[in-house]
């Protein structure tokens, strides 16, 4: 039983402490980035390394090392997006008449850099694991991948839960790019999909033949169940954020506008009136 739960556990634990780290990161003074991202940037290194010297392995621990070396990989795409090191092109934020395709172009160039990167991680990731019997860093760096670009269809589309004061205040033009509705087309889609492909690795998982492959087959499902409920945090009408609120707490306050400040001197310094 333990072959199950622990990596299971392992992969809920790991996805939330370093979503939550990435969040609190990001609401620290913008002098702190550059030192962010040179740690987030040492962390994808030894991710790759990790990858590479546990890709001929199929010792449990090899599932292990793997799917971290994945996991300091996407980390690394993460925090280079959110800290605004790799973005896209500068895109104004679009008026309220842009729709459709033309409205999918913006957000497309808008994060265009950070995509590629995608790509280009991807291709390494699969050049070393491709003819490697330790495959858990490529699929588990899949399912991640396949987990953000459904998410940030469903919410270029309409959710539920758009969760905008996690959107820091340099980003603030993604917010132009997100909608707020009670369904899409795309999400049972999503969800559908998903939930079979889970299915399978879990069936996988089950009927392994060794300890190394449950052990990779079951951070396999546990990320991809992961994946669901992530969709459906953006549509029930749950507080599911509150998850990540303890990772808010270096956000700055944004101070009153300058015109109500004036406001509220002038209201001081008015005589009050003689009956």
């Amino acid at each position: 039983m333990a072959s199950y739960a622990a990596p299971a556990l392992f992969a809920l634990f790991a996805w939330w402490f370093s979503t939550g780290v990435v969040i609190w990161l990001d609401g620290l003074p913008r002098a702190t980035f550059k030192w962010s991202m040179a740690g987030a940037s040492v962390l994808a290194i030894g991710g790759l390394w990790l990858l590479w010297s546990s890709a001929g392995g199929t010792e449990v621990r090899d599932a292990y090392l793997a799917f971290c070396g994945a996991l300091a990989v996407w980390a690394w795409i993460e925090a280079s997006f959110y800290l605004g090191f790799v973005t896209g092109l500068h895109v104004p934020r679009c008026r309220h008449d842009c729709s459709g395709w033309r409205h999918f172009g913006h957000a497309l160039k808008a994060n265009i850099w950070h995509e590629l990167a995608i790509v280009v991680l991807l291709v390494v990731i699969a050049a070393i694991a491709w003819d490697a019997p330790n495959k858990t860093g490529l699929w588990t760096f899949l399912i991640l991948w396949w987990m953000h670009e459904s998410a940030r269809l469903n919410v270029f589309l309409g959710v539920r839960n758009l969760n905008e004061h996690f959107v820091p205040d340099h980003l603030e033009f993604l917010k132009g790019f997100m909608r707020k509705a009670d369904m899409n087309l795309l999400f049972p889609v999503s969800v559908t999909v998903s939930t079979a492909v889970c299915v399978l690795l879990g069936a996988g998982a089950a009927l392994a033949e060794s300890d190394f492959e449950r052990t990779s087959m079951m951070f396999l499902t546990a990320i991809m169940a992961l994946a669901i409920i992530e969709h459906w945090f953006l549509m029930l009408p749950l507080p599911f954020a509150a998850l990540w609120n303890w990772s808010l707490g270096t956000r700055e306050k944004a101070p009153p506008p300058q015109s109500a400040r004036m406001t509220s001197a002038v209201k001081i310094k008015q005589p009050r009136p003689v009956a």
